[in-house]
């Protein structure tokens, strides 16, 4: 778990952000059941004082309040043996959809992804994940490709490594995915299958 300092850091730059009017802090802010019906306009019309910006870190945290959240890191063994942050590169896959919301529902409801956030009312941009893997949703209005240049070059817009690749593949059959490519075994030496999203992006599963 992170130090205490590290989480009042992360609610002063939520209370920043607020102040200069950054609007994707929005759909942090609908984190609280008494915003969740705000949209970005409203919430940042919101006074925001810095315990409810820690109450936010704190359920991003998966804690109920700042003062469990408190008490936890301060109870807790020292990690200074351990980084706090990570010292490898992450890439993160950005995906062009026309609706971020239905997106992402179909990325929580068939693939079995964790939606992360969604910025804006409605959602302009979002993030979901699964076992380690991360997707970014970004809106755009207007496809990006021409038409069907993307079956038709075979492009594929996120490689996602898996342990359990043969396990997954399973779950999307069952699951109804569209599937491009089935299990296959490549000559690489690497088994991978491919499965195409509402909006048209294929994604390769590799293990």
């Amino acid at each position: 778990m992170p130090k205490l300092e590290t989480y009042k850091k992360q609610a002063k730059l939520l209370v920043r952000w607020h102040r200069e009017g950054n609007f994707s802090i929005g759909g942090r802010i609908r984190q609280l059941a008494r915003y969740r019906t705000l949209s970005d306009r409203e919430a940042l019309a919101l006074k925001f004082p810095l315990t409810e910006a820690q109450e936010i870190i704190a359920l991003e945290e998966g804690i109920a309040s700042w003062a469990e959240l408190k008490a936890g890191t301060e109870a807790a063994p020292s990690t200074s043996e351990q980084p706090e942050t990570q010292d490898t590169a992450v890439a993160k896959p950005v995906l062009y959809v026309a609706d971020v919301d239905a997106s992402a529902a179909f990325y929580r409801d068939q693939l079995g992804f964790r939606i992360d956030f969604l910025h804006g009312n409605p959602p302009f941009y979002g993030s979901v994940s699964r076992d380690g893997a991360t997707l970014h949703l970004k809106l755009v209005h207007a496809p990006v490709f021409a038409a069907g240049a993307a079956e038709r070059e075979g492009l594929i817009m996120a490689f996602v490594e898996m342990p359990n690749v043969r396990e997954l593949y399973a779950e999307y059959l069952a699951a109804d995915a569209e599937i491009v490519q089935k299990l296959t075994k490549q000559a690489w030496g690497g088994t991978d299958f491919i499965v195409r999203d509402p909006d048209g992006n294929a994604l390769a599963f590799v293990g």
